[in-house]
């Protein structure tokens, strides 16, 4: 094609709830070489909280949230959008300053739609090249999530580079099975493990220009079909963006998880962190195993900087005081994405725990035991 030398690359970062993006796109827009690099950042949830604390290499990084939903469906349109617009939306004196561009893809991202509307569209073709799918693989949870993710398999079936990331954490023999896995499951694809000390970043970007017709078989069933729904929404007129979601689902059922949902709190008032450690400890030794993926920038009585907090399942980072808050919002805002649960079991548990503590601390009873 004529116009491809021209046409500015695009990455997609893509993998599962809790696999490592938002880490990794911190080390990657660090680099010198990622200087000029647009950076949009789709997120499940109601109240996008990446933004926040996704680190700039300069105050003049443009970082462009998209919060209104999946990008598999209901944001499908505004992606296209933003991509044919961005070249003069966020040029700098009249100039496009960007030379690549990263898609960070929410975990729930079914990303054979986002690949066919990069590839597809006729204006974008002209702008833009799918040059590269980095997926990220849970070194913990990898195999649990490929058995029951569907969207999880796909991630890590597109990709032309997955990294395994928490190998450090992860069981060596485990581990051995899932990378043996990921081999059969998509052949040609290198496999990079993510210590703390690797990938090298500087080599992930640019590497070559994503090739369809060297994945498997089924990959290129599930675009040929993203490639059929598509003609027929332009057929029958669907070009609403939550036109396209519905129709979608009506021809792939398992596109998501209809017992998944997001749901982000928001609380006014700072909490104590009595109440937060027990609040959080509940929820995970209740339901631990349904709580796909909690983030969380926190406002704590005791703590006079924001604490972010992120953990997957049973497993959690250990958390992090910010030097500052990122705007001049204090208030604690944590998102939940939650299978087979609702915004009433967390206020609930929390009414329960902050009434529990309340109870204790009248009757002279310590923390401790309170646990016992």
């Amino acid at each position: 094609m004529s116009h491809a030398v021209d046409r500015i690359p695009v990455t997609l970062l893509t993998g599962f709830l809790g696999s490592g993006k938002t880490t990794l796109l911190n080390r990657l827009i660090i680099e010198p070489e990622m200087a000029n690099s647009l950076v949009i950042i789709n997120e499940f949830g109601s109240v996008g909280l990446d933004h926040d604390l996704i680190a700039h290499s300069n105050e003049d990084d443009t970082i462009v949230e998209m919060s209104s939903g999946c990008l598999c469906c209901t944001i499908k349109g505004d992606l296209q959008k933003t991509l044919r617009d961005a070249p003069w939306r966020y040029a700098r004196d009249g100039q496009r300053w960007f030379d690549r561009v990263i898609i960070e893809t929410t975990g729930l991202a079914d990303p054979a739609p986002i690949i066919h509307t990069i590839m597809a569209d006729k204006a974008l073709l002209g702008q833009y090249q799918l040059a590269e799918i980095i997926t990220l693989v849970d070194g913990i949870n990898g195999a649990q999530t490929l058995d029951a993710q569907p969207e999880a398999l796909k991630q890590a079936a597109v990709a032309d580079t997955l990294i395994v990331s928490k190998t450090d954490l992860a069981d060596p023999k485990e581990l051995g099975a899932l990378i043996r896995r990921l081999r059969v499951l998509n052949p040609p694809a290198s496999i990079l493990l993510n210590r703390p000390d690797a990938p090298d970043t500087k080599n992930l970007i640019g590497r070559a220009t994503f090739n369809p017709e060297l994945k498997s078989e089924q990959v290129r069933e599930w675009l040929n079909e993203e490639a059929y729904i598509g003609n027929a929404n332009a057929k029958h007129g669907h070009h609403d963006a939550h036109d396209d979601h519905a129709h979608d689902h009506h021809h792939d059922i398992n596109r998501h998880d209809d017992r998944i949902q997001s749901v982000c709190l928001t609380l006014d008032e700072p909490l104590p962190v009595e109440v937060f450690d027990q609040w959080l400890d509940l929820l995970v030794t209740v339901s631990g195993v349904n709580m796909l993926r909690i983030k969380g920038l926190l406002n704590l009585k005791e703590i006079d900087k924001p604490l972010v907090i992120h953990g997957v399942q049973h497993i959690w980072h250990p958390p992090a005081i910010l030097p500052e808050w990122p705007s001049d919002d204090r208030r604690s805002r944590i998102v939940f994405i939650m299978r087979d649960m609702g915004e009433s079991d967390l206020h609930k548990a929390l009414d329960f725990v902050t009434d529990r503590v309340k109870r204790a601390h009248l009757d002279g009873k310590s923390a401790l035991q309170l646990r016992s």
